[in-house]
């Protein structure tokens, strides 16, 4: 299997607003995403993980500014002109919505809503899509797919038609898929089966997936290597199973401390307080508002991630602390 990053990001910050009023969304993050590689980015509603999945596809609204580097197979996606980044959405990348319905016209078919796309791109033609389509979704376990092209979006359940968001986005034989919280919307027994389904198709045709949620649970048992965010900042980044079995900063450990267990009755420990967005975060770390480990030199510098034992930290007190946050989860 090629390795090679087919995502890198580098430095990557975000800010949006008008003259004076601007604010900083997104501060420093590296993120790389290889062939055959799933990485999870967790964090809680708004720490900036769409709109880093936004900046990748250069969807940002005009007042948005993105800097540091954003590269694709090795060429610089905030360099590409109008039509290299139109070729690049519509043939390299693929983005899974949290909301399906949001995403369909109700008064479109569901053949219309596949197919619409990869024909204006003129990478197959009308029946050439439809009969894709069709293979695509027999292939992931959906009965009937020529009906299935008839009907409409209203006709269908959350978990179908989020199934039919999956199609849509492997029509094109994309080489990197976001996939945005995709099973939010959904109960826990079809989010399983949506993220079965998904993780098949990934490994079967070698692609990327950057997979953004606020549940470490289920970020956890689907994906390689996992970043956590908070207030646009990566606070702590590794392999998944090392980062979710012994957390070593303290928000990661809020994370899946105040997560019901599926397993056993334990009591739920939320992490005080209310997340910030970055343009919020004073000069110290960001979380030490939250955090019962804070000192001043937390309130007052910024720590950068660093090395620590097998993966990255972004904690002034993680050698002290790193011990007491096992119990901290299972509490």
């Amino acid at each position: 299997m090629n390795n090679a990053p087919l995502l890198e990001m580098r430095d990557v910050g975000i800010t949006a607003g008008y003259r004076a009023g601007r604010r900083t969304l997104v501060r420093d993050v590296d993120l790389t995403v290889a062939a055959g590689e799933t990485v999870g980015l967790v964090g809680e509603s708004g720490s900036g993980k769409s709109m880093l999945v936004k900046s990748a596809m250069r969807l940002l609204p005009r007042h948005a500014v993105t800097s540091g580097r954003i590269d694709f197979q090795g060429r610089s996606v905030l360099s590409f002109s109008r039509r290299e980044l139109a070729a690049h959405r519509s043939r390299d990348v693929a983005l899974i919505h949290q909301d399906p319905r949001a995403h369909t016209n109700p008064m479109r078919t569901i053949g219309d809503f596949l197919v619409e796309g990869v024909v204006a791109s003129k990478l197959l033609g009308p029946q050439e899509a439809r009969q894709h389509a069709c293979e695509i979704m027999a292939s992931i376990g959906i009965t009937d797919p020529e009906h299935r092209l008839t009907q409409y979006p209203h006709q269908l359940s959350g978990g179908l038609l989020q199934r039919m968001m999956i199609v849509a986005a492997l029509l094109h034989s994309p080489k990197l898929v976001f996939a945005d919280e995709p099973t939010t919307a959904l109960d826990v027994t079809v989010q399983s089966e949506v993220m079965a389904i998904l993780q098949e198709q990934i490994r079967e045709r070698n692609l990327g997936l950057l997979f953004i949620s606020h549940d470490l649970d289920l970020a956890a048992a689907v994906t390689d290597s996992l970043a956590v965010l908070y207030a646009g900042t990566v606070v702590e980044r590794g392999a998944t199973a090392k980062v979710h079995s012994r957390p070593l900063h303290p928000y990661t450990a809020g994370l899946l401390a105040c997560r019901p267990s599926a397993t056993a009755v334990t009591r739920l420990e939320p992490i005080p307080g209310r997340p910030i967005s970055a343009y919020e975060a004073g000069p110290g770390c960001a979380f030490a508002a939250r955090c019962r480990f804070a000192t001043d030199e937390c309130r007052q510098n910024r720590p950068q991630l660093r090395t620590v034992e097998d993966r990255l930290v972004a904690c002034h007190r993680v050698e002290e602390i790193g011990a007491e946050l096992p119990q901290a989860v299972h509490s």
